[in-house]
């Protein structure tokens, strides 16, 4: 069969997709990413329009429906507008506008089903009544499955890692089967009786895990209620503490305790003391509410006080006994330097400890700050834990920094009563799921009698599936509840243990009250679980989903299904080591649920596909593993993917990876395409995805563009033949252009340009079984690259043809000099050959030439009652300028007036644009660069504003800043 070309192998509205998912970084409640923690989602909304662009037909695969070009780019642009408010959050669960991408998938297909009725395997590929199956065989923390599932297809999961694939059972597959069911506990049953109403999506099972959550805090307050006591306010507190007088002889429930590492003093007059390492004395940082420690010698030892207002010394406050970076700090008692060696020393010998620094109480209008009792250091010493996870912590020190301090087992990352209460509530799990599963059979939950883990979609299910939820929830209570945890002191609140993607060490650490309903609290962990499961599931009807724990170099999943994945990047985060953190805690609760998953003491590490040496002999020897582990994977999925789809495979790319001003790349990205070449699929498409902030491009000298790229793929044909290096560049000075121009016509983001750029130069490159150098060797990815980024710099560098002799020579001066001053007779001699001249130029109102040196004007610098229609020498360079200078001042309204007084020349001042940005990402320009981009970006909201103005537009109606 010959498949049609998708939509997402031609056009993508990258900006809008961009928007919302950048958007999706400050969205906490009901989001998937608070379900359970995983390090690298993909956005839901670049997940969702990747999905469907890629099962959608672009317009030019029915030249019998869009005979034209016209025609082709009208229908795009209306399934541009579909994909636009697909990816807005708030249609995120919107069914009318669910549906309506539906109807387009469904749509699409059934013409491909018509046009393959021949096909050998028609029966099973091509059921026009039924859409094929999707399948993610790195699907980590689900989002790509999860949007499949929305969009109506049968979704499956699988992961190597043990904790994904639960993560995708509980946000695919578990609750499909509870859709639309009342909660079964019994106060949800006399609801039920009492009132007639409609349980949507998950709602039911999102109540009762709050119902059964409630009950497992209530029932471990019994249990371990006294590890957490009040504190009462004494006179002798209050002496120096206006704060506390309405206090004294209250008992006031503690937030957290605060504590700090403490070692040996390295001097022997105090080798007995053991000293804090803490990395401020500084509690409360807000203004005007300025609360810190101070410590107090009394003869041979210390103790800690507290204090309300500013510190004295605000540097010994803000800095604590820190010194520098990394372990050094000073004993408190002598004052002496304490090297890192020593304190990883005292680690390592067992002799690292922990002194409390200072309480956090819950008062009238807030959290009140109190010095630390015996009675509170007494009641962290009673937990004693029935349990501790002594699983050695195994990885890099680069993401495992507790390792060279001794912190060897994830048993140490705790405390004794943190451990006894995630203990306690691991060991709830298992009572939960009895209670939960006799309510679910007493409430008359059909279904069969197997266990969850079988298939069962009963009571016994039921009660599995609630404990499966209640065990993430003790998963956010490690997060929140480890050693790890710090106070942040600008919100009276803590950090929690994965605020970045590594295990660090830490210093001085906060302990929560688990038994209180805020953040780091059981309760408040159960919470948010359950708002996840209103907002993954409120959209499910019957629609089924699986997820399983499968190695990606040897599945069969993939079979005739719809593929789009996020693999494993070249080096970048040990997953399986970080998740043991959490699967020690998930298999002491769900072992009993899912045996064959939590078969193993710790997540298997060997066949993880990165490039760690670590984990080999050397660096080489790690590449080797990744490259032919990936191309495996990857040859499963060229092999197995539905022939009628491409298949998307996401690059977790980093600007850091561009070695220079030749565009080549090292080892990660170029590792990653060779393995996906390799494996049989040709590219024919490649999107950046950028899930930062718009504004986030130039820094510090490096552009920071995609976090991820989309890379869309086909299988390669059985019939490509061996091209010379001298066909590959032909072919693309050939095929190139055009593709750059059909990406600007698309308003592309210039600083996405060049990697967007890329596809069709690899489309061109992964046509042929091979590229052969002068010397009959094969063309490496990384040559071929090289030459994709020469031929678009030659493409760009072509359009100056269609600008001005002014455009043309402002556009090389700027190349050399920017907006700095140059000789006036450089400038002369460079205008010859432009055919123009410097004083033109003056008078074209780009340039200031005064005592034998030129600049060109900033925008800024430009005049602003400058009218375009009246101007006699009318320049491009001038055109965009202008247009910034506008955009900047007065925003997109501005800029539409003067784009409305522009007409049709405005567009070539957009394309003047990306020749710009080029530029200056070539010579670090950062501001320009930002500006041109910015200019792109706003062009078509600026062009539908103008298009809006019905009537002429004036000098005289508009202000300094090209407002009417």
């Amino acid at each position: 069969m010959t498949p049609k070309k998708k939509l997402i192998e031609v056009a993508l509205p990258l900006e809008a997709i961009n928007v919302a998912s950048a958007r999706e970084k400050s969205i906490r409640h009901g989001h998937p990413s608070t379900l359970h923690l995983w390090w690298a989602r993909r956005p839901l909304a670049a997940a969702r329009a990747v999905i469907f662009a890629q099962m959608v037909d672009d317009p030019s695969a029915h030249p019998d429906l869009f005979p034209t070009e016209e025609k082709q780019e009208e229908e795009r642009e209306r399934l541009s507008k579909i994909i636009e408010e697909l990816v807005k959050w708030e249609n995120t669960t919107n069914e009318t506008v669910l549906q309506q991408a539906r109807d387009e998938i469904w749509k699409s297909w059934r013409y491909t089903c018509a046009e393959n009725a021949d096909h050998p395997r028609a029966k099973e590929l091509f059921d026009r009544y039924k859409l094929p199956a999707f399948h993610d065989p790195f699907a980590g923390g689900g989002a790509l499955p999860l949007e499949a599932q929305r969009l109506g297809l049968e979704s499956y999961a699988s992961d190597l890692n043990p904790v994904a694939v639960l993560i995708n059972k509980a946000m695919i597959e578990i609750p499909p089967k509870f859709a639309g069911k009342p909660p079964v506990n019994p106060d949800g049953q006399r609801q039920k009786a009492q009132m007639n109403k409609s349980w949507r999506g998950a709602q039911g099972l999102a109540e009762d895990v709050r119902y059964y959550g409630q009950w497992m805090r209530d029932e471990a307050e019994k249990r371990i209620g006294h590890l957490y006591p009040k504190v009462e306010v004494t006179a002798e507190m209050a002496k120096e503490r206006l704060d506390l007088k309405n206090y004294v002889g209250r008992k006031l429930t503690v937030v957290a305790w605060l504590w700090a590492r403490t070692v040996k003093s390295p001097n022997p007059a105090f080798a007995g003391v053991d000293v804090p390492l803490a990395s401020t004395f500084m509690l409360s940082t807000k203004a005007g509410k300025e609360v810190y420690v101070e410590p107090v010698i009394e003869g041979s030892g210390y103790r800690f006080t507290v204090k309300v207002g500013k510190p004295m010394d605000a540097k010994g406050a803000k800095t604590g006994t820190k010194l520098s970076r990394g372990a050094n700090f000073k004993c408190l008692m002598s004052g002496t330097p304490m090297t890192g060696d020593h304190v990883k020393g005292e680690g390592k010998a067992g002799r690292m400890g922990a002194r409390l620094m200072a309480l956090v109480a819950e008062g009238d209008r807030g959290r009140i700050y109190l010095p630390p009792t015996e009675d509170m250091e007494s009641a962290a010493l009673h937990a004693k834990p029935e349990w501790k996870p002594d699983i050695l912590i195994s990885g890099s020190t680069q993401y495992l920094g507790v390792k060279p301090y001794g912190l060897e087992k994830f048993s140490q990352l705790f405390t004794d009563r943190q451990l006894e209460a995630l203990g306690t509530f691991s060991d709830l799990v298992q009572e939960v799921r009895e209670r939960a599963g006799r309510d679910a059979a007493i409430a008359d939950q059909s279904g069969n009698d197997k266990p969850l883990a079988i298939g069962g979609d009963g009571a016994i299910a039921y009660g599995d599936a609630v404990g499966v939820y209640l065990a993430f929830a003790i998963s956010k209570l490690a997060d929140r509840g480890s050693t790890i945890c710090t106070w942040f002191t600008e919100r009276d609140s803590t950090r929690n243990t994965f605020a970045r993607q590594v295990i660090p060490m830490t210093w001085d650490y906060a302990e929560l009250n688990t038994l209180l309903n805020g953040t780091g609290s059981f309760l408040g962990a159960v919470g948010w679980t359950a708002e996840s499961i209103e907002g993954v599931a409120s959209c499910y009807g019957s629609t089924f989903g699986e997820s399983n724990q499968v190695d990606a170099m040897s599945q069969r999943v993939s079979e005739g299904k719809v593929i789009s994945t996020d693999p494993p990047y070249y080096d970048n985060v040990p997953y399986a080591d970080l998740s043991d953190f959490f699967y020690v805690w998930l298999r002491r609760s769900l072992k009993p649920v899912f045996t064959d998953l939590f078969a193993t003491l710790a997540v298997p590490k060997a066949g993880e596909l990165v490039a760690f040496a670590y984990r080999h002999r050397d660096k080489e020897t790690a590449r080797a593993f990744f490259l032919d582990g990936m191309t495996q994977a990857m040859h499963r999925l060229a092999e197995q993917a539905h022939p009628a789809f491409p298949v998307t495979i996401y690059y977790a790319f980093k600007q850091a990876e561009s070695d220079g001003a030749d565009g080549t790349t090292n080892t990660g990205w170029d590792t990653f395409l060779a393995a996906v070449i390799e494996s049989g699929f040709a590219i024919s498409g490649t999107w950046p995805m950028r899930t930062e902030l718009s504004n986030r491009m130039l820094g510090s000298g490096n552009n920071a563009l995609a976090s991820s790229i989309v890379l869309v793929c086909r299988q390669r044909s059985g019939n490509a033949h061996t091209a010379t290096r001298r066909d590959f560049v032909t072919a693309l000075k050939a095929e190139l252009p055009a593709a750059l121009a059909h990406l600007q016509r698309g308003n592309i983001a210039p600083v996405d340009l060049a990697q967007a750029a890329i596809g069709p130069g690899m489309a061109v490159y992964t046509r042929y079984d091979k590229v052969l150098d002068a010397d009959g060797k094969p063309l490496p990815v990384r040559a071929a690259l090289t030459l994709i980024n020469q031929v678009l710099d030659e493409a760009l560098a072509e359009q100056e043809g269609d600008f001005d002799a002014d455009t043309r020579w402002a556009l090389t001066w700027f190349d050399q000099t920017g907006f700095a001053e140059g000789d006036y007779g450089v400038a002369e001699q460079l205008s010859k050959s432009k055919n123009t001249a410097v004083a033109g130029l003056v008078e074209a109102g780009i340039l200031v030439s005064k005592a034998g040196k030129v600049r060109l004007l900033k925008p800024v610098e430009l005049p602003a009652d400058w009218d375009p229609r009246t101007d006699s020498r009318l320049t491009v360079w001038e055109m965009v300028h202008q247009l910034i200078r506008v955009l900047e001042a007065g925003g997109e309204g501005a800029a539409a007036a003067l784009v409305a007084r522009l007409g049709s020349q405005a567009e070539t001042a957009r394309e003047l644009c990306y020749r710009l940005y080029t530029l200056c990402e070539r010579k670090k320009r950062a501001t320009e660069a930002m500006a041109y981009n910015g200019l792109v970006q706003s062009w078509p909201e600026i062009t539908r504003l103008a298009a809006d103005k019905p009537r002429a537009v004036t000098p005289d109606t508009l202000d300094m800043f090209g407002h009417e």
